[in-house]
C-alpha cells in the first residue's frame, strides 16, 4: 500500500479526529486514581467517545476485545481492560486511545502515575516522554525517517534505558494502521524522506532493563521480560514544509500524576 500524502480536506478531518482522540483522553485522565479499575477505563471511553460522535478504532481490530489499550506497570502495550484489574498506589499506567469519526482516525497516548511511584516508574517515564518530543522535534519535510529513531535512542540510551523494537509507531488517516511504519530505533540521515501532508504516530515504548519483549497468553498484551516498569507516549502527527503539527496536542496539559487515593463513598 502506498504511503498517502493528504490534501487540506483530508486534513481538516484527521484534526477533527484528533482532538477527538486527545479529548477523550484528558476525560479519562481527570478521573483517574486509585481504585479505578481498568475495565472502567473502558466504560469511560466508550462512554465519550460516543458523547462526541465517534466510535473507538481499536473495538473489535483484529479481533481485540475492548474500545482501549491499558498497560500497567511491565505491561509494554495492548494491555486489555479488565474489571478485576484495580489501580493500586505506585502503579503506572498507558492509556491508548483510537478514535474513528467521519472515516478519519487520531491516535495518542499517555502514562499515567497514580500516587507515589518508584524512582524506577519515574524515570522511565520521564525519558519515555522525552524520547517522544525529541522524535517528533525531528520532523519535517525532507528529514527522513530514520531521524525519528536516532533522535529518540540518542536519549534512551544516555539514560540507560531500553527501546522497544517490535512495535513502532505507524502512518494514519482512513486507516488506523498505515505505512510508513515508523520505528522508534534508527539512523540520522537515512530511510525514506518525509514529505509534507503525511500523517503518522509517533509512540515509543521505553523500558528500563532490556527491551525484550514477551507476549502473553491471550495473544495480545506485551510484557517486559523481566517485570521491569515500562511506559509509552504517542501522538499523531502531520508532517508540514516547515516542520510538524500536533494533530492530538492536548488543550491544557495532562494531569500525568493522579491520586493515590480512592475516591470518596458516597451515601
Amino acid at each position: 500500500m502506498a504511503i498517502v500524502i493528504h490534501g487540506p480536506d483530508e486534513i481538516a478531518k484527521m484534526r477533527v479526529a484528533g482532538q477527538v482522540a486527545a479529548g477523550t483522553l484528558a476525560y479519562v485522565a481527570s478521573k483517574l486514581r486509585a481504585g479505578v479499575s481498568t475495565g472502567q477505563i473502558d466504560e469511560w471511553v466508550r462512554e465519550d467517545t460516543a458523547r462526541r460522535g465517534a466510535e473507538p478504532s481499536q473495538l473489535g481490530y483484529k479481533g481485540f476485545p475492548a474500545s482501549v489499550c491499558t498497560s500497567r506497570n511491565e505491561v509494554i502495550c495492548h494491555g486489555i481492560p479488565n474489571p478485576k484489574h484495580v489501580l493500586q498506589p505506585g502503579d503506572i499506567v498507558n492509556v491508548d486511545i483510537t478514535s474513528n469519526i467521519d472515516g478519519f482516525h487520531g491516535d495518542t497516548s499517555a502514562t499515567f502515575q497514580i500516587g507515589e511511584v518508584s524512582d524506577a516508574a519515574k524515570h522511565v517515564t520521564d525519558v519515555c516522554w522525552r524520547c517522544l518530543h525529541a522524535g517528533i522535534e525531528v520532523v519535517r519535510h525532507g528529514a527522513r525517517l530514520g531521524d525519528i529513531g536516532a533522535a529518540i535512542l540518542e536519549i534512551a540510551n544516555k539514560e540507560d534505558c531500553g527501546v522497544v523494537e517490535e512495535f513502532g509507531g505507524h502512518g494514519i488517516g482512513r486507516k488506523m494502521h498505515m505505512p510508513p511504519h515508523v520505528s522508534h530505533v534508527g539512523n540520522a540521515g537515512r530511510g525514506m524522506r518525509l514529505r509534507e501532508g503525511m500523517t503518522f504516530t509517533i509512540e515509543p515504548m521505553i523500558t528500563i532493563g532490556h527491551p525484550r519483549v514477551v507476549i502473553l497468553d491471550d495473544g495480545w498484551t506485551a510484557v517486559t521480560h523481566d517485570g521491569t516498569p515500562t511506559a509509552q507516549f504517542e501522538h499523531t502527527v502531520l508532517v508540514t514544509k516547515t516542520g510538524y503539527e500536533l494533530m492530538t496536542k492536548q488543550v491544557e496539559p495532562l494531569p500525568l500524576v493522579c491520586p493515590g487515593e480512592p475516591a470518596a463513598a458516597t451515601a
